[in-house]
């Protein structure tokens, strides 16, 4: 994990999201916390458990971009999750435990990236080589083939009275031959490899040979949801399991670079390895981000079992408080993994959670709703701004977009006003309402090459005036 402390992690979160103080600070410190807690003695660090997060507030205001943001600060595996796509074990749909085979999976994709990086270099010069082989093979059948031509040419002239077939061209046609000379075909080889080193020869088409790429991970997803009888299910597995066997594609030289670095880097991978250090990632640094808990929350059922909400709640608590989870990699424990969940709970509360789950969610966080200086800011100072990724894009076409400070106090405006009158949906109203004032203008682009269009007031009123003022229109546009 990378040593950030909480005022260094603050500060990358605030170049992408507005305001949230609180929120930011509860995960700093809980990202911290793993740190440290990776410093103590093992005696210790066992005794420490993550302290779990839950966020709090309405929609668009930033739980989801915090879960992002701190997934590419955090050099742990991360997985986000939405808890209504899961029911209580042993109906339809997929169960909680899913989400830690998913969390290993992130982990074993991420130490495999970091190893094939390490030995990428080694890999393209492998992948090098077996170009210029079959590349110098080519050129050599090629020959082959010409030369043996010429000679039947001669042959059949001879044939029709000129002479026989001296024992000098009869020792030129055997052995098809008449390959090239050694020390041409090293020229051949060498001169080869530098036009492939200048790229001189992506665009020709050539034949390699793959290993057959064995998706277990696919096959498995395959039979847990397509089939309910065991014995069923193994049989589609093995029918899916691959031959062994390499296949043949036919691509140009560019793509086969990147397909024979690839195969040639996984050669110099050790699995286990990889597996191993996967799995000590997933269970000391994992961070789960359980989006929509609110989701699971409801009244009573009174016919049946809640299967998709209080069931799903119950399936959870031995997996945030610490359990062994099986996958394709081996167990998984999921003691030391932190947990942050996130709801709206408009029209339910966290006490409404279950209260096993509620102790295994001990840290709340409730994040503000937005207002017209939130939207202004989020229009202009996050990195990622709106306005700056509108004004990139058009510039490719040669227009330049501009923005005024009272454009972009209307556009606020207009923001916080729909989200009053029609639905909530917080920040990303302001994504709507700009792909709408800037829509004439990005379909005019490539006409107006050269241009500089202001967005101002006026603007921003003219195109968005009217759609606003229309209640009804604006529910289906806005």
């Amino acid at each position: 994990m990378k040593n950030l402390t909480p005022q260094e992690i603050v500060r990358e979160l605030d170049r992408y999201i507005v305001g949230q103080a609180d929120a930011k600070r509860a995960v700093a410190i809980a990202m911290r916390n793993r740190y440290r807690r990776l410093s103590l003695p093992e005696d210790q660090r066992a005794e420490i458990t993550p302290k779990n997060i839950l966020m709090i507030g309405p929609t668009g205001v930033g739980k989801t971009e915090i879960a992002r943001r701190l997934a590419k600060l955090s050099d742990a595996p991360f997985v986000k999750v939405e808890a209504t796509k899961f029911t209580q074990v042993g109906y339809v749909g997929r169960d909680v435990d899913a989400i830690v085979r998913d969390l290993m999976d992130a982990a074993v994709n991420m130490v495999h990236e970091e190893r094939v990086a390490l030995v990428r270099e080694r890999a393209a010069k492998a992948a090098d080589a077996r170009i210029v082989e079959i590349l110098a093979r080519r050129e050599t059948a090629e020959e082959v083939g010409e030369r043996l031509t010429e000679t039947r040419t001669s042959s059949k002239a001879r044939a029709n009275g000129i002479a026989a077939v001296s024992t000098q061209t009869a020792s030129s046609v055997a052995g098809p031959a008449a390959k090239l000379k050694p020390q041409k075909r090293r020229a051949s080889r060498k001169a080869l490899a530098e036009q492939l080193a200048r790229n001189e020869l992506d665009e020709q088409m050539i034949e390699i040979e793959l290993e057959q790429e064995e998706n277990l991970s696919a096959m498995f997803e395959f039979v847990s949801e397509m089939s309910d009888d065991p014995g069923d299910g193994f049989q589609e597995l093995l029918g899916a399991m691959p031959s062994g066997r390499k296949r043949v594609r036919r691509v140009s030289v560019k793509d086969a670079r990147r397909l024979l670095t690839q195969e040639e880097a996984n050669k110099l991978i050790d699995p286990d390895a990889v597996v191993e250090q996967a799995t000590q990632r997933a269970e000391q640094t994992g961070i789960i981000f359980l989006d929509e808990i609110d989701k699971i929350v409801g009244s009573k059922v009174d016919t049946g079992p809640d299967v998709s909400g209080e069931g799903v709640q119950r399936d959870l608590l031995p997996v945030i408080e610490g359990t062994s989870t099986m996958t394709r990699y081996g167990p998984v424990k999921t003691d030391h993994v932190l947990w942050i969940a996130a709801g709206a709970f408009s029209n339910t509360k966290p006490s409404d959670l279950i209260p096993e789950l509620q102790g295994r969610l001990p840290l709340r966080v409730e994040l503000a709703s937005l207002g017209l200086e939130e939207y202004k800011r989020i229009l202009t100072q996050p990195d990622n701004a709106l306005t700056r990724q509108y004004t990139a894009l058009l510039g490719v076409e040669g227009v330049t977009l501009e923005f005024t400070a009272d454009g972009i106090a209307e556009l606020a405006h207009g923001a916080q006003a729909m989200n009053e009158r029609v639905e909530n949906i917080g920040a990303r109203r302001l994504h709507t309402i700009m792909e709408k004032l800037l829509e004439e203008v990005s379909f005019e682009a490539s006409e107006r090459a050269g241009e500089t269009v202001t967005v101002d007031a006026a603007f921003v009123r003219g195109r968005l005036a009217n759609l606003i003022a229309d209640e009804d229109l604006s529910r289906y546009i806005l």
